[in-house]
């Protein structure tokens, strides 16, 4: 039996990933009350494994050379069953925060491990389309996961870890397992090098900042139509997984647009985000327009997830990693400052004050970008642009 193609293997490492993440989300209330605590205590939970990612994602990018893809992915895999496995089991609230530690961890590895092995597994003229693939893995996991974990959580929040991120983990592991051979490791770069050269280091500041807008978005967008248009909590539902859907298109969409350079498509992507989450935020006068709008920006985000990722891909291999590792750590750091800035404006100012927040972060990322020279790169440019050029022509 042939080994499944690497675009497959990485869909299955970031779709487990991303289902390790969400697993507590449509369960949380289930879980305070079975373990005796407040809904806001429960809701540490996330960050518990928040911080472990974070950090997990730049020791990755210090150390993360030295082990060869395959097995990281392996490894990741298996932390999450474990912590899968704890989670499902844990007799008290301490064992459960005990028990993020590992999922945490398996996030952090399996997401930046999943995104390096789209460049290291196959030749250039196919990265960018497994690359495309692979980042499809995390919307799915929200499109599929919540109704299961919502099902799955109906009966006990302990079979939602069973249901999702467990048995995401093992066809993960056993999809990584199955490709056989094994990665030969680079040698460890020096992790403050990457830092060093400006046009890294403003794509890094800019990642930041709309990795803390997004999450803004995705945490309140919920609380925004159910207190809005007083709707359910499943009409909800449907409509942010209509959204997720948008961002899967979007990731779609984009590919023809990768014959650029990525860093001249990441400005004006950021300007339509600040637009669309403004709007989401300020102007909401029916259901039907602000799921217009979260689907708008839900399309542009999952356009500027490739984009970006076609960026860091084609950064010199002496900073790949480091690059990729500190990427994926503001993703999870960006969830907690997203998750405050956005609470803090809600708090003063209300729904306005939180779509000109989300708006003003995605327009201090494009200043950020418009900075660089034209240029941004003149190593990675070039490589940019044949991975988009590859794309319109490869398939995997």
């Amino acid at each position: 039996m042939n080994a499944m193609k690497p675009s497959a293997v990485l869909f299955l490492c970031l779709f487990a990933g991303q289902a390790g993440a969400i697993a507590l989300s449509p369960v949380l209330v289930e879980v305070a009350r079975d373990l005796h605590v407040s809904t806001a205590t429960a809701g540490q939970l996330r960050t518990v494994a928040g911080v472990v990612a974070g950090v997990t994602a730049l020791a990755l990018g210090r150390f993360g050379a030295r082990v060869a893809l395959n097995r990281l992915l392996l490894g990741g895999a298996v932390l999450l069953a474990l912590g899968s496995l704890a989670s499902a089991a844990a007799p008290t609230f301490g064992w459960l925060a005990a028990a993020q530690v590992p999922v945490g961890a398996a996030i952090a590895i399996l997401t930046t491990a999943g995104t390096l092995a789209a460049a290291a597994w196959v030749p250039a003229e196919r990265r960018a389309a497994t690359l495309s693939w692979a980042l499809i893995g995390q919307p799915a996991a929200w499109i599929v996961g919540m109704p299961l974990l919502g099902a799955a959580g109906s009966e006990s929040w302990r079979y939602a870890w069973l249901v999702l991120p467990f048995t995401a983990a093992l066809l993960a592991a056993v999809a990584v397992a199955g490709r056989g051979g094994s990665s030969k490791a680079a040698s460890a770069p020096r992790p403050n090098a990457a830092l060093r050269a400006p046009e890294i280091r403003r794509w890094l500041v800019a990642e930041m900042l709309v990795n803390t807008a997004w999450a803004g978005t995705l945490v309140y967008a919920g609380v925004l139509f159910v207190e809005s248009y007083h709707v359910s909590s499943a009409l909800t539902g449907v409509v942010l997984a209509v959204g997720a859907g948008a961002y899967v298109f979007g990731n779609f969409a984009s590919r023809p647009l990768l014959n650029r350079e990525p860093a001249q498509l990441l400005v004006p992507l950021a300007g339509v985000l600040a637009v669309t989450t403004a709007l989401f935020g300020i102007y909401r006068p029916s259901l039907p327009v602000s799921a217009l709008l979260f689907c708008l920006a839900g399309f542009t985000a999952g356009s500027r997830t490739l984009v970006s990722s076609t960026f860091g891909l084609s950064i010199g291999s002496e900073h790949r990693r480091t690059a990729m590792a500190m990427r994926a750590s503001s993703m999870q750091f960006g969830y907690f400052a997203g998750s405050f800035a956005a609470g803090a404006a809600l708090s003063v100012g209300g729904y306005p004050a939180l779509g000109a927040t989300i708006g003003a972060l995605f327009v201090a990322s494009a200043i950020v970008l418009r900075r660089s020279p034209t240029s941004t790169n003149a190593v990675a440019a070039p490589r940019a642009r044949r991975l988009g050029v590859a794309l319109g022509r490869g398939h995997t």
